[in-house]
């Protein structure tokens, strides 16, 4: 069998690289039995051909692999140094969210650069067109996950709580430890880490208990049918005020709750500074002094009644006395002040105000 010549058969395998830029890259086709010789020189020619693209594109690698190097130091110099571009914030979790955002774009651009210089810009669109596909496919996957973690952001920016502070989330109390992205976490108070998805936090009613520095403590005693309450009442008044902690504006005050066969219940109250007094502790002393002046004046608690075939005769009930004037039946506006100061503190509009400005 006559050989055929190794150029024509160079040329011949090598057509459909020379046809079409795009094929450069393919292989040889597959040899038979018969030209094995003629196409391993074909093959080693081609290999030698094809080393020679790749040392003429060293420097565009080079130059490509010193690109992304570049971006990856420039990202972290950008990222730590925020302050100077006045782009950092003083919220911890969206300082870090920018930072992250700074360093990934930059980092996307640096790679399709660095593309582009190899010549895989073709790549990079479909590249792009298949990560939108993924991107779709894991949004339904991982929904609650980017629920949480864009609610972590939302709350990030509102701020409805700060770190120590004492909150009710959907009944759940404690203290605030932190909000990463996926919950936030509070410490209750026995001791126990409770971790709350993010996406609830946002949507569930929130008492920030820390934001206001005063607080109300409330208890309530029971006394005879047949005690004075106008004498319970001054010596409860009296008793409050004199514990340490409790603040004289606002002033305690007490109300009547009930006025039953079960006795006379009467509920008092107290404010202090949070930030220097303990509500439980304040309340459980303002429980016991008030106990301790009712013993002392003879005020005495309710009786159980057992009622037999024949009774004695009753004592009258204790007289209350007509004080001229001092009959309190006012407005409650304990806690005006406080609320005309948070009003004139919130920043951005009121939709409340007619012409929804700030009050």
């Amino acid at each position: 069998m006559q050989s055929a010549d190794p150029t024509t058969l160079l040329t011949t395998l090598l057509a459909p690289a020379k046809a079409s830029p795009a094929d450069k890259g393919t292989p040889p086709p597959e040899c038979t039995f018969d030209g094995l010789h003629d196409c391993a020189r074909a093959m080693l020619d081609y290999a030698n051909h094809s080393l020679l693209r790749l040392l003429e594109r060293i420097p565009q690698l080079v130059l490509a692999v010193l690109v992304v190097l570049f971006a990856m130091w420039f990202s972290r110099f950008v990222s730590k140094r925020m302050h100077v571009l006045h782009l950092r914030s003083s919220n911890p979790y969206m300082d870090g969210l920018v930072r992250t955002v700074v360093r990934t774009a930059i980092m996307l651009i640096a790679i399709v650069i660095a593309l582009d210089l190899i010549g895989l810009t073709a790549v990079v669109g479909a590249v792009l067109g298949s990560a939108g596909v993924v991107g779709l496919v894991l949004g339904f996957a991982f929904r609650d996950i980017a629920e949480n973690y864009i609610a972590g952001i939302l709350l990030s920016v509102r701020r409805p709580f700060e770190p120590g502070d004492t909150v009710n989330i959907d009944g759940r109390e404690g203290k605030v430890i932190s909000v990463n992205s996926r919950a936030t976490v509070l410490m209750t108070f026995d001791g126990t880490h409770l971790q709350i998805p993010n996406n609830l936090v946002f949507k569930s009613v929130i008492l920030n208990y820390s934001r206001n520095p005063k607080r109300r403590f409330e208890f309530t005693m029971a006394i005879d049918g047949n005690q004075s309450i106008r004498q319970s009442q001054t010596l409860a008044m009296e008793a409050i005020a004199g514990i340490e902690g409790v603040l004289d504006d606002p002033a305690p005050s007490w109300q009547v709750v009930e006025n039953g066969t079960n006795g006379i219940v009467l509920r008092f109250h107290g404010w202090i500074d949070q930030r220097q007094s303990d509500l439980a502790k304040t309340r459980s002393e303002a429980m016991r002094h008030t106990k301790a002046a009712f013993a002392h004046a003879g005020i005495q608690a309710p009786r159980t009644v057992h009622y037999i075939a024949r009774l004695p005769a009753e004592r009258p009930p204790a007289h209350e006395p007509d004080h001229n004037g001092g009959t309190d039946t006012s407005v409650n506006r304990e806690i005006d002040a406080q609320v005309a100061a948070a009003r004139a503190d919130a920043t951005g509009q009121n939709l409340l105000q007619p012409d929804g400005r700030k009050p």
